[in-house]
């Protein structure tokens, strides 16, 4: 019996100790436990838009309980990421890092500076977002239950913008007044259609064979019992606030920097859409360089046009000569259409990855085209402004089509969301300095690819380029340096081949919408010249697919993340896949 009793003592022993300490967490599991939990949440916080159908319907609360959550989540995640080592975590594990924080950065920012009471720009508000819900293809029964939901939540949601942006009126937090002219149109639009011509009952004129008569028919009446009950009530009431207080009362002072905590507020604006530390005048510097540089190459492009006058009489030549214009918004779309399948037949040439998703070609709709930029691009869909055809050249056509389609956004976005080696965070976000500086890229690469077959295409999109390196200037003169909307439209009229239109409603845009304009070029020179480094590194060795591959596999990332990302290229010799580690 002895060496039982003796095993049990022993067990017993062994029972009493104290259990071995947890192995602390490694770095990387620390910080993927963190953007794990939060980005989870956040997600949740979102509603539909134009980037967010929410499947099971509603809208986001964006009352002072939820602002205030959101300040202390974030506010608490930037804390746990100060207490990670960037330096100790793994070759993607900085990478997630770098990305992270600088969403985390923007958003507590936003957050600190109240950004939800000023909840639209001179093109986009929260009202039109919704109403990108309506043009949605629905082709399930609880889709279209689901819409009724969001329908049905409009006036809880539209009573809580009203009051965000009644406090924002309150302490001069507004977009400038100049910008808001019109803006109520779409909103009237709404309130003033019948129920078979308003844009909400879009979905139930046609339903999909699959779903039953019965159903469709049950649907039809509760989508319009909702429109009536819910959706012009709201938009009754967002329209009487607009016309009789907001925009009365909205500040006249254009500049960024005239807002409450102005000088601060404009500093983060620019390091939110540029990804980089920089001031205005930096910003400006480069600006100003580069349009001096466009300009130059301009003069030699409208030499080989055979144009015998001044850049101002050519610049005049090509706003208002007939031969560079449509007739029919069906001619504009298929001019579009045109340029997006020449690239098609490029397309395996420069890059390894094609995505799966195709895209459309579809009209801005009509309730937004008068204030809408000449296009915009994503996954699935290409938008062209048939608004005003005076104002949509040809010439710049080419360059705009790969922008918005492909190469760029409908191109970009649709890669990330299906590289499934990406953490959600990276696949399904966006960030302007990348985004826009890879679609303002995909147009220059257009020269490499010969899409600019005659010397204005190809001055349609040096006029394009000037667009983007004048917004540098544009955008910091407004808001840093006391610029005027006339001082601004003048220097895009005297640089640029843009129509008088477009030139009006884009500095609208960029005075409603400070340093977002700064994105794209910025982010254009951040690929040419990781693109040079690389080049001139490999030689020989360098593949323009793999380059191609390595930068959108990234998915959305600040601007040093690109640096770094060619710099690893250049370490394993040209290699478009991500190396796992160095």
């Amino acid at each position: 019996m002895k060496p039982i009793l003796l095993l049990s003592a022993a067990l017993l022993a062994i029972a009493a100790a104290p259990a071995p300490a947890p192995k602390p967490a490694s770095p990387d599991a620390r910080l993927k436990a963190i953007i794990d939990s939060e980005y989870r949440w956040r997600v949740a916080q979102q509603g539909p838009g134009e980037d967010n159908p929410a499947a099971k319907g509603g809208l986001p609360d964006v009352g002072p309980t939820a602002q205030a959550a959101r300040l202390a989540r974030w506010t608490a995640t930037a804390q746990a990421l100060a207490a990670i080592d960037p330096a100790k975590l793994s070759p993607k594990g900085r990478i997630d890092y770098l990305v992270y924080k600088g969403q985390i950065d923007a958003l507590l920012a936003a957050q600190r500076f109240r950004d939800y009471e000023k909840p639209l720009t001179s093109d986009t508000s929260f009202w039109s977002d919704i109403a990108g819900s309506a043009r949605d293809a629905f082709v399930r029964e609880e889709q279209y239950r689901a819409y009724i939901t969001t329908l049905r939540d409009m006036p809880r949601y539209f009573d809580q913008n009203i009051a965000n942006m009644r406090a924002g009126l309150a302490r001069g937090f507004t977009p400038p007044r100049v910008t808001l002219t019109g803006r109520d149109i779409g909103v009237a639009q709404v309130v003033e259609a019948k129920l078979e011509d308003n844009l909400f009952y879009t979905p139930f004129k046609k339903f999909p064979g699959a779903i039953p008569t019965a159903v469709q028919a049950e649907l039809q009446r509760e989508g319009a019992a909702a429109i009536r009950e819910a959706v012009v009530p709201a938009h009754q009431k967002l329209l009487a606030f607009l016309r009789t207080e907001y925009i009365p009362g909205a500040r006249t002072a254009l500049a960024a920097t005239t807002l409450p905590d102005g000088q601060a507020y404009y500093r983060s604006k620019i390091r939110e859409y540029v990804t980089r530390d920089m001031t205005a005048e930096q910003v400006h510097a480069v600006g100003v360089r580069e349009v001096a540089k466009i300009r130059a190459e301009m003069m030699t492009v409208k030499a080989a046009a055979k144009f015998d006058g001044d850049l101002p009489a050519f610049l005049e030549f090509l706003r208002t000569d007939p031969q560079f214009y449509a007739k029919t918004p069906q001619e504009l779309l298929y001019h579009a259409a045109w340029a997006a399948k020449q690239f098609d037949g490029k397309a395996g040439q420069y890059f390894g990855r094609l995505p799966r998703r195709r895209f459309a070609i579809v009209p801005v709709p009509d309730d937004l085209a008068p204030f809408y930029t000449g296009g915009r691009g994503g996954p699935g869909i290409y938008l062209v402004n048939t608004y005003d055809l005076k104002s949509r050249p040809f010439y710049q056509l080419t360059a705009l089509t790969l922008h918005e389609s492909a190469p760029g956004h409908a191109f970009q976005m649709p890669l990330a969301n299906e590289n499934k080696d990406l953490p959600p965070f990276r696949r399904d976000t966006y960030l302007s300095a990348y985004g826009e500086g890879w679609a303002l890229y995909s147009e220059k690469l257009g020269v490499e690819m010969g899409m600019y077959e005659t010397p204005y295409d190809q001055f349609g999109m040096l006029s394009y380029q000037m667009w983007r390196a004048a917004r540098l200037v544009v955008d910091t003169g407004i808001h840093a340096m006391g610029w005027s909307r006339e001082q601004a439209q003048a220097f895009l009229r005297d640089n640029t081949a843009l129509s008088n239109h477009e030139i009006e409603t884009e500095v609208d845009r960029y005075i409603a919408w400070p340093g977002q304009a700064l994105s794209y070029y910025m982010g254009e020179l951040a690929f040419l010249d990781a693109r040079a480094r690389a080049e001139k590194a490999l030689g020989a060795k360098f593949n323009i697919r793999a380059w191609h591959d390595a930068m959108l596999q990234l998915g959305s990332v600040p601007l040093t993340v690109i640096d770094q990302r060619t710099d690893q290229f250049i370490r394993t010799g040209g290699k478009g896949p991500y190396p796992d580690e160095e």
